[in-house]
């Protein structure tokens, strides 16, 4: 008959050797949790960094030194207003600027003006051409947020042109600046149906930019503009005279001589 005892050395050394791989493959799960452990904590670290130096850039104030020299807030509440989408805002725009020089005018004065309907592709141009027509200075901005905030915090509403729109469509629009919030970092807008359209700093450059980076003055020749520039004046002032209004151009000449020493 076969024996079946059980030598207890031999059993001895199978319970040994068994527990010796047990051993090793608990070890080695032990090694792979603590290196998938280890490999999962350092990516979470590497993505939080990540995005606390993005979330850096993105809380980046855009309030220049030339900005902090400005007034905290201003908004220009006596600008009058005229709300509609037709033709940019084109027109209620033109005739927010010109009534705001005491013009008595509507929108729909200016459409035979600016050849509307029909010169659509030329309306900034025709603009600045009835504005002349008018007797006003048409003065050039530069491409800065804090050339137009210097602007408005003297009292001058700025004429301007940004993208307005979503994701899926934007359009150019035609606007007036009239205020702003330097500690908020937030503009205000007369644009389309809107009046006191607040946008961010970096929203409003970035749909300015995107629509040429176009924003004028309209003044009276008396009027000299914030920090004015010399030469960007008097090629105004060459523009006006061309239009027929020699006489408005003669004396924002004169107006240059008494205002710069």
């Amino acid at each position: 008959m076969p024996d079946y005892t059980l030598n207890p050395q031999s059993s001895m050394i199978g319970v040994q050797a068994g527990s010796w791989v047990a051993r090793h493959q608990l070890k080695r799960v032990n090694i792979l949790s603590v290196s998938f452990y280890s490999g999962t904590a350092g990516a979470l670290r590497s993505w939080l960094v990540l995005a606390f130096l993005m979330g850096l850039v993105g809380c980046s104030s855009m309030v220049t030194p030339e900005m902090k020299r400005l007034p905290d807030r201003v908004e220009l509440t006596s600008v009058p207003f005229f709300r509609g989408n037709a033709y940019q805002s084109g027109p209620m725009v033109l005739a927010s600027m010109l009534a705001n020089q005491q013009v008595q005018t509507t929108p729909g004065l200016l459409d035979k003006p600016l050849q509307l309907p029909g010169a659509e592709d030329r309306l900034e141009q025709n603009m600045q051409k009835v504005a002349r027509e008018y007797g006003f200075m048409v003065y050039p901005l530069d491409g800065q947020l804090q050339d137009l905030l210097t602007q408005v915090s003297a009292g001058y509403p700025v004429m301007l042109r940004f993208a307005q729109g979503s994701a899926l469509w934007k359009g150019p629009r035609y606007a007036v600046l009239i205020g702003y919030n330097r500690v908020k970092e937030t503009v205000l807008l007369n644009a389309g149906m809107d009046r006191r359209y607040s946008m961010s700093f970096s929203s409003f450059t970035s749909a300015w930019k995107e629509a040429g980076s176009w924003a004028v003055l309209v003044q009276s020749p008396r009027q000299l503009p914030a920090n004015v520039d010399q030469q960007r004046w008097l090629q105004a002032a060459e523009a006006l005279s061309k239009s027929g209004q020699e006489q408005a151009a003669g004396e924002a000449k004169r107006t240059l001589a008494r205002g710069v020493k």
